[in-house]
């Protein structure tokens, strides 16, 4: 479980974020939504602590994310926006790096690398260093490179981001079954009919503060819009701007 407790964050004189709140709990898909600027990416930062906040606090599983980073973690897997890939490592290569980093018994890295591989059927490329891979590619191998050590929560950063159709809809099976196994998926996406399909909860942030926070049956009840791009759009005019 993810939990984000009166976070707040400035960039010199440009308050990002302003007092955001949200859970997302175990066995669902909370959606983390915003248009550009909305201070979402910088929330998703600070959990997967590569910033810290001014105030506030966020935990995942009860380790605090400040106190505690390294604890905080190995329990997270993160697919941030870009895949950041080692260029002249292979794809096994640069997933068998993170499994190390994240202390992965060394007996159980091969097994591990191999279950992904497959999983993300990225077996065709696998032992191609990874310069020069599409778009898609990289994603996949970023993807495998955050589950490696079989984290219980899951943040993912538009993951589906300049995706082919069938890429896409793997990636979403994916992200569904992770679900199903009970683990906590925060998911931040600017496709519409994608959150629909997939989210169980939706937190919405606009000019650094939470818009709305609810299930996606409460926010279409809440704003009155049957249509979640309709009922995005209501929940953001909402919030007065900083």
């Amino acid at each position: 479980m993810i939990s984000v407790r009166d976070i707040h964050k400035a960039f010199g004189k440009v308050r990002a974020v302003r007092g955001v709140s949200f859970d997302a709990p175990d066995g669902k898909i909370t959606g983390l939504l915003g248009p550009n600027g909305a201070g979402k990416s910088t929330t998703l930062r600070i959990l997967y602590t590569v910033l810290e906040p001014d105030a506030g606090t966020a935990h995942v599983d009860g380790i605090d994310v400040v106190s505690d980073q390294l604890a905080a973690r190995k329990r997270l897997g993160a697919l941030p926006h870009g895949s950041g890939l080692y260029p002249h490592l292979t794809a096994r290569e640069n997933i068998e790096y993170f499994a190390r980093l994240c202390r992965v018994d060394k007996a159980e890295i091969p097994d591990r690398i191999a279950e992904i591989v497959r999983l993300l059927e990225i077996e065709d490329f696998a032992d191609r260093r990874t310069k020069g891979f599409s778009h898609g590619q990289r994603t996949k191998v970023a993807l495998a490179r955050s589950l490696v050590h079989d984290p219980r929560n899951i943040i993912l950063d538009e993951p589906t981001s300049g995706l082919d159709v069938m890429a896409t809809r793997s990636l979403r099976e994916l992200i569904l079954k992770l679900r199903n196994e009970g683990r906590c998926v925060l998911f931040s996406s600017h496709i519409m009919q994608e959150v629909a399909a997939l989210c169980d909860d939706i937190c919405i942030i606009a000019h650094g503060r939470v818009a709305i926070d609810d299930s996606i049956d409460g926010i279409r009840e809440r704003t009155g819009c049957e249509d979640i791009e309709d009922a995005f759009v209501e929940a953001i005019q909402l919030v007065e701007p900083a």
